[in-house]
């Protein structure tokens, strides 16, 4: 069972032509990515018992993404993305974001887990934050765990608490993907790529063996221990760009699972990742990126959709 905590919201698109509303949030994005791609996942968020609430639950029930945690009485978390005429989203935000009684409860939701992924909102506004934090915590000594910052810098300003907060879970986490615009807001005036290096070392022996930067038209670059990889970007029409970071951290996650890397007991294995399968899991991520990015809202691609397109089709 693969496990994605962190925020589920509404995003509401608004272009020149009109207004959209689409369910999201980056962890949920991440889940629904996961089981269209035939992985079996779960989901650890919170919504509300309200409209919002219904279609957030509707949407994770059309992917047979599994919901351990019940809606609650607070409403439900709307993010409003203005998108220009190029496809870019810029976000504002209204939201709740606390788990309480999950660490009651993580003990059971977390038997068997072989993998747990979490990051933006999540790792970053309190309460719900540390809660996730301890989450990890608790999942690392048998789980790979993985990580997204996905700043918000609109929500999160204080660029100090949001560098000390990405490294705690970067030197927990096995596999780490950020955007360069992440890294760049994160770190200013350092390129992309020593901040990635350095995120690698974070942790020791314990820290990640993956570091995966997207960086937009210039396709994805990544670095383990064993050497360094980069794609290309496939050439679509952009639609809009909302979502795809989280259908390529998706695909990256599907393709480790896929080579019976996650788990713990595969720690060795996912460090000695040679460039050569870096460089396959960054074109398979980058293909699912392109699916998502060529139609309207966070829409991953399933499993046939990803491997019609990798087979040309």
């Amino acid at each position: 069972m693969l496990t994605v905590i962190g925020e589920a919201l509404v995003d509401v698109v608004r272009r020149s032509s009109g207004e959209e509303a689409h369910v999201g949030g980056s962890p949920l994005n991440v889940a629904v990515g996961l089981a269209r791609l035939e992985h079996p996942v779960q989901f650890i968020g919170r919504f509300g018992k309200d409209p919002y609430g219904d279609a957030i639950a509707a949407h994770l029930r059309s992917s047979s993404v599994l919901v351990p945690f019940p809606p609650d009485g607070k409403p439900s978390s709307v993010a409003t993305a203005v998108v220009d005429d190029d496809g870019a989203a810029r976000y504002t935000f209204d939201l709740s974001w606390e788990l309480p009684g999950l660490a009651e409860r993580l003990p059971f939701m977390l038997q068997g887990a072989s993998l747990l992924h979490t990051g933006s909102i999540a790792t970053m506004l309190e309460p719900g934050a540390s809660e996730v934090l301890a989450a990890v915590e608790h999942a690392h000594p048998n789980t790979t765990i993985s990580f997204d910052p996905n700043c918000r810098p609109s929500i999160i300003t204080d660029k100090d608490f949001a560098r000390e907060q990405s490294e705690r879970f970067v030197a927990l986490a096995d596999v780490v993907k950020a955007s360069d615009e992440d890294l760049e807001w994160l770190y200013p005036g350092v390129d992309v790529r020593e901040s990635a290096r350095r995120w690698l070392s974070l942790g020791g022996h314990e820290g990640p063996a993956m570091v995966v930067v997207t960086r937009g038209a210039a396709g994805p670059w990544g670095i383990t221990a064993a050497g360094e990889a980069e794609a290309p970007t496939p050439k679509v029409k952009v639609a809009d760009t909302v979502g795809a970071g989280d259908s390529f951290m998706a695909a990256l996650l599907s393709g480790i699972v896929d080579r019976g890397l996650d788990g713990a007991q595969n720690r060795g294995d996912l460090r000695a990742l040679p460039a050569e399968i870096l460089r396959e899991l960054l074109v398979h991520a980058a293909a699912a990126a392109a699916v998502t990015v060529s139609r309207a809202g966070a829409n991953p691609p399933t499993r046939a959709e990803l491997n019609s397109l990798n087979a040309g089709g």
